[in-house]
């Protein structure tokens, strides 16, 4: 592929994710100063006339979409080689996927996102579209202006008009999201096809596996056993192989996912308010931390490194922008999609950062024994005064104190005597050589006595 710096008005910036017909980047907007998506056909495929129908197809459905809650197309144009392009709106959160790497949700916080990609399939449905591949990764969440996080319904390129759809010939789909009648060749399918697909996201949000094959379907209550049977029963309803017996639209599933979801968060709210007192507010943050992801990009990988090992390691984040040395012990697994500083109080948005731990998916359970870092980068907002707001409750405050030393100074507060028996620091730094950005938050969880908080902090580097 030829070496791309701008599309159009587009600046490139780096590259989002690849499939087989196309690479969508993120770039930014000069015009308009915004970032947004750029989609376009891979070089292999630009002479292929039916795949360069079905990628601007795909164009065309999102824009007849007109939905909030669907991936929005802004513009349309050919690269001088005549490969096409579209440009979307933007995702900075990530995707369901990447929300499920740490393992299932809450129970009512994976209903009411089940609800929502639901509406959005509504939508799709309103405007005579079906969908054809609902999973994980095609459900993107975005920072609306406020901090709240927004879900859209993306990558239409298996989309068809309903009209088309009910005299569809081939099969289409992916595997443990596809309803029967879209695996065989020759069957006609309705909206209903989707109700299926969004029942086998709830399904996975809810036990972090993927159901089975359609009539054998392991029943969500083995594999979680707080959920609930009205909540198993809707979800087995959305995934029944006849879909004369599914919810007869995704609005009907949505409503009653909203229902449960009420219902599950009232009973499970005094025991929600139990855990954060238990577990203290920057654990909190750091269950924030571990849900922002940027969409395509792997957000947990496992080093294999083994505990105990000697030496250190520097590793990275996915952009390239933050390097930090740690103990080998802990860099068993990275976690380097970035953060959103919204979790820390500051201005919402995307930036860079990673946490590395021998386990990053018990990093914020202050009663499992972690050895690890994160760093999120802070390009707004005063991280010092946020950090000097966090409290750890279960833990000894032992004070804090001044730190300078390589590229940075700033604060360093510490807590001991954790749940897990080891101890916690929180650091807000600057740049040494006196300018105000970026800020660094930075914060380390040890078990033993000696303390590598300092050698971390000398050895970290953001460009």
């Amino acid at each position: 592929m030829h070496s791309l710096e701008r599309i159009g008005r587009y600046r490139l910036e780096r590259r989002l994710g690849s499939g087989a017909f196309a690479t969508v980047w993120l770039a930014h907007d000069d015009e308009l100063d915004a970032p947004v998506a750029v989609k376009v056909l891979a070089e292999n495929w630009a002479h292929r006339l039916d795949v360069r129908e079905r990628f601007l197809s795909e164009a065309r459905l999102l824009r007849r979409a007109g939905s909030s809650r669907v991936v929005q197309v802004y513009d349309i144009g050919e690269l001088p080689d005549d490969r096409p392009y579209f440009v979307m709106q933007y995702a900075d959160a990530g995707t369901l996927a990447d929300l499920l790497a740490a393992g299932p949700l809450p129970v009512p916080r994976a209903l009411a996102l089940t609800a929502e990609a639901a509406r959005g399939a509504a939508a799709l449905h309103e405007a005579g579209i079906v969908h054809r591949d609902i999973k994980p990764t095609n459900v993107l969440l975005r920072t609306a202006p406020d901090g709240e996080r927004l879900l859209l319904l993306a990558d239409l390129g298996l989309a068809k008009s309903l009209a088309q759809a009910s005299v569809l010939t081939l099969a289409a789909g992916s595997a443990g999201y596809q309803p029967p009648e879209q695996a065989e060749p020759g069957e006609g399918i309705d909206a209903r096809a989707d109700v299926y697909s969004l029942g086998a996201v709830g399904y996975e949000l809810v036990t972090g596996a993927v159901p089975g094959p359609p009539g054998k379907v392991v029943p969500p209550g083995r594999l979680r056993p707080d959920l609930g049977e009205d909540a198993e029963r809707a979800l087995l309803r959305a995934l029944e192989p006849d879909r004369e017996r599914r919810w007869p639209t995704a609005q009907a599933f949505a409503d009653e996912l909203d229902r449960l979801a009420a219902a599950s968060g009232a009973r499970s709210g005094s025991r929600l308010d139990a855990v954060r007192g238990r577990i203290g507010t920057a654990t909190l943050v750091m269950a924030g931390v571990l849900a922002a992801a940027v969409a395509a990009v792997t957000v947990t990988v496992v080093l294999n490194r083994p505990t105990g090992s000697a030496g250190a390691v520097t590793v990275r984040d996915a952009t390239g922008r933050v390097a930090v040395r740690v103990p080998a012990g802990w860099a068993r697994e990275l976690r380097d999609s970035g953060w959103d500083p919204h979790t820390l109080g500051l201005a919402a948005g995307h930036q860079p950062g990673l946490v590395v731990a021998d386990r990053v998916a018990d990093w914020s359970d202050l009663g499992a024994a972690v050895d690890g870092v994160f760093v999120g980068v802070v390009e707004h907002g005063d991280a010092t005064a946020r950090v000097d707001a966090l409290a750890h409750s279960g833990c000894r405050y032992a004070g804090a104190r001044a730190f300078s030393a390589g590229a940075w100074h700033g604060r360093v507060r510490t807590w001991n005597d954790c749940p897990d028996g080891g101890s916690v620091t929180e650091s807000a730094l600057g740049p040494a050589n006196g300018s105000a950005r970026p800020e660094v938050y930075v914060q380390v969880r040890q078990q033993g006595e000696a303390d590598a908080t300092d050698a971390v902090l000398r050895s970290l580097r953001v460009t």
